[in-house]
């Protein structure tokens, strides 16, 4: 604040994360990885000025909030309010993490590997993973602010591929939550391998999806991904307020249909996403984005707040102490509706059911996407008829929205990896099963 910044920030960071990695039933790598670091931004205006350092001396630090402030602006020093310490409600697992022994990590792989091999002989190869990691930070701020907290995360991943000579198709599964290793007491990591095997043998055996615009059903859990991607990053601050976005300017404004409320909570007990604080100390929440096709909520972080006039939602996040944070999502997901699955199945004449989903591409701007089907069936007459590879479904985010037009009841919620400016962090995608009246599904011609 010595060259009057209106605001800065201090961001340590302590963290321990463990992997290992079996492919074909041979423990490939053991990581283990200790990153301990700070991260000082500075803001003047709506200019921002971020520095880290892994180097923790006095000095270092010192020189580090000097090359900020430089950066920053020049002018005479400014006022700061008093730190007032508090503690975050961090979490404090059933069992951590560290104290898990390799060996009975690699058990739980090696379970994995032979349940999936045992499901078909066409399986192929089989890789799969184990990952935890422990964070915990402090941030303080000119603000007065200086809070701690813990962040435990654990996760398995399975990926089984079926082969018959000719062609390959892959299966993957990979759930966690913020946990440890209790996590296994409730996940069964056979049942996880055996889905991502069934996938794999049931797409190796599919026919080519024949392209055209069709209705289209995609299941609950990581089905998700389709809003996280096409409609929640035009959501975040970090394109809104500066007019990235074709949300931008249309708070109050329909712009889903009314089977549409859509929710990023950063609070839920156990996700994949939520955590006590975001990643500049302020209290994580349930922010309601969409509610019945009105726009409502954005997510918003510090900087955001200033470009845009509207108050934080606790969603600044960081990957680690070397990105500065920006506006993202947590746990965010499409509420459930009060159509029946089989009624929505039941309502398409000729289309096609995604099951899974895969990756994909957005233009936030223009909110125009394209997504991988990992797992599709065409359904005929009302009835899931028959499994079909090679789909995509390309649309736009804005359109989409309001093409949803039957939502299912039962809400899941699917884990994956975010990233963006402030890097990679962990994100829960989630919905029922929901209908698109139509969509431009990509395939054999």
């Amino acid at each position: 604040m010595s060259t009057g910044a209106d605001f800065a920030e201090l961001f340590y960071e302590d963290s321990l994360s463990h992997s290992l990695n079996l492919i074909d039933r041979k423990v490939e790598s053991a990581v283990r990885g200790h990153i301990r670091g700070v991260g000082i931004r500075a803001i003047k205006g709506l200019h921002s000025v971020y520095v880290s350092s892994c180097d923790m001396s006095p000095a270092a630090l010192i020189t580090a909030a000097k090359q900020a402030a430089v950066a920053c602006c020049s002018g005479q020093p400014a006022k700061f309010a008093a730190l007032t310490a508090l503690k975050a409600d961090g979490q404090w697992p059933k069992i951590e993490p560290a104290g898990v022994e390799s060996a009975k990590k690699a058990h739980l792989l090696r379970r994995a590997d032979a349940a999936a091999r045992d499901y078909s002989a066409e399986i192929a190869q089989v890789s799969a993973m184990l990952m935890d990691k422990t964070q915990d930070v402090l941030i303080a701020n000119t603000q007065g602010l200086y809070v701690e907290d813990r962040r435990v995360r654990t996760r398995f991943y399975i990926s089984a591929i079926a082969a018959d000579g000719t062609q390959n198709q892959t299966g993957s599964e990979g759930p966690g939550a913020s946990c440890g290793y209790e996590l296994f007491e409730r996940l069964d990591v056979c049942d996880t391998a055996r889905s991502a095997a069934r996938q794999a043998v049931t797409m190796l055996h599919a026919t080519e999806c024949p392209a055209g615009v069709m209705p289209v059903a995609i299941e609950n859990g990581f089905g998700g991904v389709i809003f996280h991607e096409a409609c929640g990053h035009s959501l975040e601050s970090a394109a809104v307020g500066k007019g990235n976005s074709e949300f931008a300017g249309k708070l109050g404004q329909k712009i889903a249909s009314s089977k549409v409320t859509a929710i990023d909570d950063g609070t839920i007990p156990g996700a994949w996403g939520s955590t006590a604080i975001d990643d500049e100390g302020r209290p994580t929440q349930r922010t309601v984005l969409i509610e019945n096709g009105i726009l409502k909520s954005y997510m918003v972080d510090y900087l955001g707040s200033l470009e845009m006039g509207l108050a934080p939602t606790g969603s600044g996040r960081r990957e680690s102490y070397l990105y500065a944070p920006t506006s993202r999502m947590r746990n965010t997901y499409i509420a459930p509706g009060k159509d029946r699955d089989e009624d929505i199945i039941a309502s398409m004449e000729r289309g096609l059911y995604c099951k899974k989903m895969g990756g994909g591409s957005v233009n936030p701007v223009t909110g125009e996407f394209n997504f991988a089907v990992s797992e599709g069936y065409l359904v005929e007459n009302g009835k899931i008829r028959y499994p079909v590879r090679g789909a995509s479904l390309i649309g736009k985010g804005s359109q989409v929205l309001f093409d949803i037009d039957m939502v299912g009841r039962n809400l899941d919620h699917g884990q994956g990896m975010c990233g963006a400016a402030s890097g990679s962090v962990p994100t829960n995608v989630g919905q029922p099963l929901i209908r698109l009246q139509k969509i431009t599904v990509g395939g054999k011609q």
